[in-house]
């Protein structure tokens, strides 16, 4: 098991910025303005990742930018909504996306560090990889003339280099950020090749019904126009210091954990990786709230589903913008810590199965007319099938791909480490309730 240091290495990675600029599409595009969905809404937040690439002596950091750069510009043509802003729609009361051509972010840096200087690379949560993914674009005045896509390269002294990628979380989750990638990689290379993936760009697939029908509680959501919501809206954690940590399991350990979730009624019901994680982030989470836990006080996990082939009809695995949304279990503490870890598992791996298209088409429903976030003591993201270090460049496959410091304390991100099998969680905490969270994790393997 590792449990990693809350004090990454390279905080600073001392970049120089050879460009800065904004990418255009290569062809004319069509102004228009897009209709944003309502599970588009709740994600305006930006997200930042890294690719990181072994060092290729065919293709040079310079070769790579100008590769990168023209395949943006190719790909901005059909993706030309990256290429636009966000506004507001007065008359409607919502946000829309402007495709004005007012262009993506690419940038061009370098250090001196080298990729063996970072290390391992699943075993540091490195906050000076958010350097590698810059937000902004000097000379650009207030945030609505800023890029809502940045693409930046950054090369090392090795000759190895990484591909940061910062976007509004609007533009997409995590399935259709894998299709634009496979698609901007696509048009990187010397022949004319097609895109890899055709994307859907048709939003309006998950609109609201009319007239909107709620047939659940939706309990996942806290809606922010609520002025007597008892529970305040997260905190993205910028008042309390936070701790960075991976907790990382090896395959053995995954298996050891799925073999303690069998349920002995059903032993051939299938186990994911996803659910023992998740099951345990929670118990742990749980564990380091408070010393003093009432055994009666409920605590609630959100997990984030994919509702593509669970809408009815299914949507095109390439649509590209939020087809997720969240969905809530609970138990009280007394469960999370004196129950069967199995029960647990049960409960996300059933709680999931509860995303049905009635459901999905309800909450969708139900975020009409209001400000609805997902919500809950611990939200869990996975990227276990998202495939980013499977998409091939001309220069290769990405060595690690990973998202960037989530700065959010009830978020936890869980990934694959493909190196080895395993599976990592990213997690965020003050001190205190770190030191709780990794006393609970190291115990359960006691």
């Amino acid at each position: 098991m590792a449990v990693l240091s809350p004090l990454p290495s390279l905080q600073d990675l001392n970049l120089t910025f050879h460009q800065t600029t904004l990418v255009f599409p290569s062809k004319e595009t069509e102004k228009r303005s897009i209709f944003l969905s309502n599970s588009d809404h709740f994600f305006n937040e930006n997200v930042r990742t890294a690719h990181f690439f072994k060092a290729n002596p065919d293709y040079s950091p310079e070769n790579v930018a100008a590769r990168l750069k023209n395949a943006l510009e190719k790909v901005l043509v059909p993706y030309d909504f990256i290429a636009g802003r966000l506004k507001m729609n007065h008359k409607v009361g919502r946000l829309e996306l402007d495709c004005n051509v007012a262009g993506a972010g690419f940038v061009v840096a370098s250090t001196d560090a080298s990729l063996d200087e970072i290390g391992d690379f699943i075993v540091h949560p490195n906050l000076g990889f958010r350097q590698l993914a810059v937000q902004k674009i000097d000379g650009l005045a207030g945030e609505v003339e800023q890029p809502i896509f940045v693409v930046q390269l950054t090369s090392f002294k090795c000759g190895g280099f990484a591909i940061g990628m910062s976007m509004n979380h609007i533009l997409f989750d995590g399935m259709g950020a894998k299709l634009f990638v496979e698609n901007l990689a696509s048009q990187a290379f010397d022949d004319d090749k097609p895109l890899a993936v055709i994307p859907c760009k048709d939003r309006s697939l998950l609109a609201a019904r009319s007239p909107p029908v709620v047939a659940f509680p939706h309990r996942e959501f806290l809606d922010l126009n609520d002025l007597h919501a008892s529970t305040p809206p997260p905190s993205n954690g910028n008042q309390t210091r936070l701790e960075y940590k991976i907790f990382k399991l090896s395959a053995a350990q995954i298996l050891q954990l799925k073999s303690r979730a069998k349920n002995s009624d059903n032993p051939a019901a299938r186990i994911s990786s996803f659910a023992v994680m998740a099951a345990l982030v929670w118990q742990c989470k749980a564990f380091s709230d408070n010393k003093d836990r009432a055994k009666d006080k409920v605590s609630t996990l959100v997990h984030i589903i994919n509702i593509r082939e669970r809408v009815d009809p299914p949507l095109p695995m390439s649509y590209s913008a939020n087809a997720v949304l969240p969905m809530g279990v609970s138990a009280t503490h007394d469960e999370l810590e004196n129950g069967p870890f199995g029960k647990l598992v049960e409960m996300i791996t059933e709680g999931a199965k509860e995303m049905t298209d009635e459901y999905a088409k309800s909450a969708i429903d139900w975020l009409e007319g209001r400000r609805g976030v997902p919500h809950g003591d611990y939200i869990v993201i996975s990227w276990m099938r998202l495939g980013f270090d499977r998409v091939e460049y001309p220069w290769g496959k990405a060595m690690y791909s990973c998202p960037l410091v989530y700065e959010r304390r009830e978020i936890s991100l869980i990934f694959p480490d493909a190196m080895d099998g395993g599976v990592g969680a990213m997690v965020a905490l003050p001190a205190e309730q770190m030191e709780r969270f990794e006393a609970r994790f190291r115990k359960f393997f006691e």
